[in-house]
């Protein structure tokens, strides 16, 4: 049969260690214990067996065979510690990995080291410490490729996060250009980077980042391109950052904030992977992936100009989309419980249970700031508590006073005045019955009305105006580009 013909060159591959085979179902199909300790059981007594039965403290959530079955995603060197059905306690470092016939899952192995091999256990150990210690919640030190997180830092059980671990897995060494969209806070470049670090081609190469919002638009063009002496006063040579991801990855965060005309050039560089630096003339060879994300539909960003369509389809190759966490509530708790215990780490505190009305809270708050949101609350919680317990009073004033009030909680905008200009232009639609104009052109004349009303009721004051209109300061630097709206009304 050719499933067991898959099972016994595995078999082969990994012949010095102990292991365990199951089916779809965790029954023992095969099992080997080289020195007798792991298992405590003879393979003709196993096999037919639950893998339950052969642990008696294992559970289906403690049970790595259990997990991989479930999302088909590798566990590689996890320390375990479990009780043999005699009772006896072992502690073995295992590698579980799902096994597929044409596509289709058909089990799982699971490899277990030496328990007595002491130095081999030490050095796994020491080099699962370091991972730890790389990352963004313990410290903020980037790997050499240029990353914090891997797959394992996607935290969450719901079908959705799931999804996003298979995808990322099938995608990883793939060349062609990834959109992702999710909303402020979601954790795009997380997903980046694991997309980045699952690539067997490219995870030793370097992987960039860029916030296409965060740089004006004269100087965005230089450092993606790079710069020749000369080109403009003060310029040098400089690479881009083209260049300095070449053979790696390229992520261009808020890629809608680009400016169009610098869409267009990079549009000829994803087709041509050519590139050429400012006010250069020799053109180079690149090799990298372009990874984008996009806080808002790229759909609607196209429909509003601020994506070309020609790059949306060039970009939009793959896709994955983030859901915020209101949409995913069953992660909240598995999130908390995450931060929590880091948190205990660095900031040394004990904190080992939560209030069920802080609880309640959390599942019925919308986190509009979503996963960010909610781990700087709990920093924030944490930084001042000296309890072991996390108690509703010590929630942020507007997280714990919120109340579940759809019509409450809707956005409004009744700060603003509608003033004279845009009611008049209201009512000449409504009076009009020869020719009514296209409504996106109307919503935008009074869009813009609106804008420009907050900047001058905020004289000019941008954090302001955009705190006015209840939206993020980056959308309002975005419509006022877009609106090309006068320069009098940006004085901060």
């Amino acid at each position: 049969m050719d499933r067991w013909k898959i099972f016994i060159e595995t078999i082969l591959e990994y012949k010095t260690q102990s292991l365990i085979i199951v089916d779809t179902d965790a029954t023992v199909r095969y099992l080997r214990d080289s020195k007798g300790i792991i298992f405590e059981t003879d393979s003709k007594y196993a096999k037919g067996k639950n893998i339950l039965d052969i642990f008696s403290n294992m559970t289906k959530a403690s049970s790595t065979i259990y997990r991989v079955l479930d999302d088909q995603i590798p566990r590689i060197n996890e320390i375990q510690t479990f009780q043999t059905y005699k009772g006896n306690k072992v502690t073995s470092i295992t590698t579980t990995l799902p096994l597929h016939d044409e596509g289709k899952l058909i089990g799982a192995l699971e490899i277990f080291e030496d328990v007595n091999n002491y130095e081999k256990i030490s050095r796994n150990i020491i080099e699962l410490q370091k991972e730890e210690q790389s990352k963004e919640i313990v410290l903020e030190k980037y790997k050499e490729n240029g990353t914090v997180y891997t797959l394992n830092d996607i935290i969450g059980e719901s079908q959705e996060i799931k999804d996003i671990k298979k995808k990322i897995l099938k995608i990883s060494d793939s060349s062609s250009s990834v959109l992702i969209q999710g909303e402020t806070g979601t954790g795009k470049e997380l997903v980046a980077q694991s997309l980045h670090n699952s690539s067997f081609n490219r995870r030793k190469n370097p992987f960039i980042a860029q916030n296409c919002a965060a740089i004006p638009k004269d100087l965005l063009e230089g450092i993606l391109f790079g710069t020749t002496s000369g080109s403009f006063t003060g310029a040098r040579e400089k690479p881009g950052l083209f260049e300095l991801a070449d053979g790696g990855t390229l992520f261009l965060d808020e890629i809608n904030s680009m400016d169009i005309n610098l869409q267009a050039k990079l549009l000829r560089v994803l087709q041509e992977g050519i590139i050429r630096r400012v006010g250069g003339r020799e053109s180079k060879k690149i090799d990298v992936r372009i990874v984008t994300a996009t806080n808002i539909s790229p759909e609607l960003a196209v429909e509003k100009g601020l994506i070309r369509e020609d790059l949306y389809y060039r970009l939009n190759v793959l896709s994955i989309k983030v859901s915020p966490l209101r949409e995913r509530r069953e992660d909240i708790p598995i999130l908390v419980d995450y931060f929590i215990k880091a948190y205990n780490k660095t900031l040394n505190k004990n904190i080992k249970e939560i209030q069920d009305e802080v609880c309640q809270v959390f599942m019925k708050y919308p986190w509009p700031g979503n996963i960010r949101e909610l781990k700087y609350t709990l920093e924030n919680i944490m930084n001042f508590t000296d309890d072991t317990e996390i108690v509703k009073e010590e929630l942020p004033e507007k997280i714990r006073n919120f109340k579940d009030n759809p019509q409450k909680n809707k956005i409004k905008l009744e700060k603003i005045e509608i003033n004279n200009n845009v009611k008049e232009k209201i009512e000449k639609i409504k009076e009009s019955s020869k020719e009514i104009p296209p409504l996106n052109k109307v919503v935008e004349e009074i869009e813009r009305e609106l804008i420009v009303q907050a900047l001058r009721k905020t004289d000019g004051n941008k954090s302001a105006a955009a705190r006015l209109l209840k939206v993020p300061r980056q959308t309002l630097n975005n419509k006022i580009s877009k609106y090309e709206i006068k320069e009098k009304y940006e004085a901060k």
